[in-house]
């Protein structure tokens, strides 16, 4: 990612996060977050580009058990 650049503005420079949303209808009904991406977003402009990933599947159960 050190040659990254924002396509809105030209900026490098980025922040990365990631977070996790609800897919499909049975996780829907349970609240089950299975889905997981990696944000990396520009800090000049804001702009934001999302990247999914694999969610691991003992974190779902977790997920589920908790809720």
């Amino acid at each position: 990612m050190s040659d990254w650049k924002c396509i809105k503005c030209g900026n490098t420079e980025f922040e990365n996060d990631q977070f996790q949303a609800t897919g499909g209808n049975f996780a829907k009904i349970f609240d089950v977050q299975n889905k997981k991406f990696i944000t990396i977003s520009c800090t000049k402009c804001g702009y934001t580009e999302l990247y999914k990933t694999e969610t691991e599947a003992g974190m779902n159960i977790l997920d589920f058990l908790m809720n």
